[in-house]
């Protein structure tokens, strides 16, 4: 697929339906904007990162409405509800109703607080999603998962909220940090982890050229995963089932930020250690032979991402995933794998292999 051409995925979830479209400068297509909703009143959310960078032509692309704008810091650490409040605030005081539209312009943060704003106010409102980075465009964009952190835990406040559409302009992960780049990348493995073997293979055989920013591999890589997340949401919006298994890696990427206070780690850093650890307690359960998860880690390290959590001992973390969503009865349990692209949600799991894999990844 050219980066220059424009794709457009659904969604399909019955009258709640909507599209993700994949291109290029899109932020400059004004028709393409304007047909995300029909509101007048607009709020657009952003951050002190990427407003300067794309904020005025996202409001010029929204000509002719009320667009009132809040700019939030950067960063995890502000995923909170004191930063939500200060949506509603300007939501309020700007005599908002229910007919308006948030615009979510930013990576997963901001597409998290923006989306759990519009799921409150006013028991819910229209929010469109225009994620800039690369973790944002293949994964927390799409879905409809809301929410902020809690000291406590990762994501623990929450609502599903779908947006009216996810606009992805590849153009933007021009300006993205390289680091933040490598950090989408551990959501892109994951795809390939949970169901995908062949798209895998291709990220084994096309790392170094994602890594590179190369336009065309990365228009790819962001068109398969959203067509995989798209259709397993289809199936599954409020996670009773299959839709669990997007979590891959995540009950130790979430404890490895909570234990960390969300100020350490990237979201997709703490999943790319999270998707090793995975392997290992697979290798450990006897679910996944040796050779399989030296291709994980060696696609990760490629990646650029940690394979260890060297700064985060093991108590804390076990600390952290017992109180983690998907955990049932007391009991935590976790996404393995069989293989790779055969990924599986159980609690059945010998204790000795999650023991081997905290001893390991973890620090005493």
């Amino acid at each position: 697929m050219s980066a220059l051409v424009q794709t457009t995925l659904n969604v399909e979830l019955g009258d709640r339906s909507y599209p993700i479209t994949i291109g290029e400068r899109l932020l400059a297509r004004r028709e393409l904007l304007e047909g995300t909703t029909p509101a007048r009143d607009v709020l657009v959310v952003s951050n002190t990162t990427v407003m300067p960078l794309y904020g005025e032509a996202l409001k010029a692309a929204l000509g002719g409405r009320r667009v009132v704008e809040v700019v939030l810091p950067d960063g995890e650490v502000h995923k909170t509800l004191a930063t939500v409040s200060r949506i509603l605030d300007v939501l309020v005081a700007n005599r908002f109703g229910r007919d308006a539209c948030l615009f979510a312009l930013g990576g997963g943060v901001v597409g998290d607080i923006a989306g759990f704003a519009a799921a409150t106010y006013q028991r819910g409102i229209d929010f469109v999603q225009v994620p800039t980075t690369l973790l944002a465009q293949v994964d927390s964009s799409v879905g409809g998962k809301t929410g902020v952190n809690h000291p406590g835990g990762k994501n623990l406040i929450g609502a599903f909220h779908q947006p009216r559409a996810v606009i992805a302009d590849t153009a933007t992960l021009r300006t993205l940090p390289s680091r933040e780049l490598r950090a989408g990348l551990a959501e892109v493995i994951k795809c390939g982890l949970i169901g995908d073997a062949p798209f895998f293979q291709w990220l084994e055989d096309s790392i170094d050229r994602l890594v590179a920013c190369e336009p065309e591999a990365l228009a790819q890589a962001i068109r398969r995963c959203c067509e995989l997340k798209a259709a397993i949401v289809g199936r599954d919006e409020r996670e009773q089932g299959e839709r669990a298994l997007l979590n891959l890696g995540h009950t130790f990427g979430h404890a490895i930020e909570a234990a960390t206070a969300y100020s350490s780690w990237l979201h997709g850093e703490a999943v790319g250690a999270g998707l090793a650890m995975a392997a290992t307690m697979s290798q450990h359960a006897g679910f996944m032979d040796e050779r399989e998860v030296a291709r994980v880690e060696a696609l990760l390290r490629r990646a650029g991402l940690p394979v260890v959590a060297a700064d985060v001992r093991r108590d804390d973390a076990i600390a952290a995933m017992r109180i983690d969503k998907k955990a049932k009865a007391g009991r935590i349990r976790f996404v393995l794998m069989r293989g790779i692209g055969r990924a599986f949600l159980t609690a059945d799991y010998p204790e000795d292999a999650l023991a081997a894999t905290l001893a390991s990844r973890f620090a005493a």
